[in-house]
């Protein structure tokens, strides 16, 4: 049989939330798996949420604590740290609940096609409304259906497609094989911004076949997870549309320019440039100053956030 480590970055501020998490874990159907959780240095104690598991739920578990890294960095800290037995690795966050049957389809879908990267669908309440399901796909993309039961997908043009809209993909519902979790990391110095998409890019280009499972294999948590919980009028969001614009920049890299793949990219880029102005503009209407020092290293990065911001101040007079 696989053995799955799965691993469980954590970084929260409510009781409760981490244990919800394990127990869709260890409510598995496929039981062949252990679990790292990653304290990143979390203001709310991990030990508080293990109190109470069984034994043999606890013999499963390796607590790993460390200096706060951000999301990247503690899923590293994971990925750095798994047993030569392991053949899969599953991630979650701790504000998600897994379904029943998540490592089971992951398990069957990657053994029986040959695959080491693999995204189930996820679901939600009413506030995670942008995510779609992999079977919305077939509208407008070209796939290989594999299985009707559960439906699993094989899209020829997979690193195309996903920087086209990725709102089909989420890490809690992300399975890899060794070639990958042995070779691929994640951008830890890009906290609360794209460094989620730059390893899912990494990875789609590395994976000898990626695989896409319609039902769903984890459900978006309602709790409150510090690494999340940015918007625009954040002092943190400046930081978050920079370190995106970086992660785009990176990947932007990874592809020939005149491409399909380097112009979705370029338009997400101007994206963050709107986006990061636009908060600016609205602290000088609230009477503060804008962050400058953020924006002078934006700048020196990224010339053309000038050019953003004489369009910004055109379209602001025309009206």
């Amino acid at each position: 049989m696989a053995k799955f480590t799965v691993i469980i970055p954590y970084y929260q501020k409510q009781a409760g939330i981490l244990r919800r998490a394990l127990e869709s874990v260890f409510a598995q159907s496929y039981q062949n798996f252990d679990i790292l959780i990653v304290d990143d240095e979390s203001p709310f104690p991990v030990e508080v949420d293990l109190e109470g598991l069984l034994q043999e739920q606890h013999a499963r578990i390796k607590v790993i604590k460390q200096p706060n890294a951000g999301p990247g960095g503690a899923r590293n800290t994971g990925l750095n740290s798994i047993t030569a037995q392991t053949d899969f690795v599953a991630f979650l966050d701790s504000d998600d609940l897994w379904t029943k049957d998540h490592l089971k389809n992951a398990h069957d879908a990657m053994t029986r096609f040959g695959s080491d990267c693999y995204w189930a669908s996820i679901t939600g309440g009413d506030a995670f409304y942008y995510h779609f399901k992999v079977s919305e796909l077939q509208k407008t993309e070209t796939v290989i259906r594999l299985s009707e039961r559960p439906l699993v997908l094989e899209v020829p043009e997979f690193p195309k497609v996903m920087l086209q809209d990725w709102s089909f993909l989420h890490l809690s519902c992300m399975v890899i094989g060794r070639k990958l979790f042995e070779a691929r990391r994640f951008e830890a110095e890009l906290r609360l911004a794209a460094e989620d998409v730059l390893f899912f890019c990494d990875c789609a280009i590395a994976a000898e076949r990626v695989v896409l499972c319609n039902d769903p294999g984890a459900v978006r948590g309602e709790g409150v997870n510090i690494f999340h919980s940015i918007d625009s009028d954040s002092p943190q969001f400046l930081t978050q549309q920079f370190n995106t614009w970086v992660a785009l920049d990176t990947l932007e890299g990874r592809f020939p320019r005149k491409t399909a793949e380097a112009a979705s990219i370029h338009t997400y880029k101007h994206t963050a440039r709107k986006q990061a102005l636009w908060s600016q503009a609205r602290l000088v209407k609230r009477r503060k100053m804008p962050q400058f020092n953020l924006l002078a290293r934006w700048v020196w990065r990224d010339p053309r956030l000038l050019q953003s911001v004489l369009q910004l101040a055109v379209g602001k007079l025309s009206r």
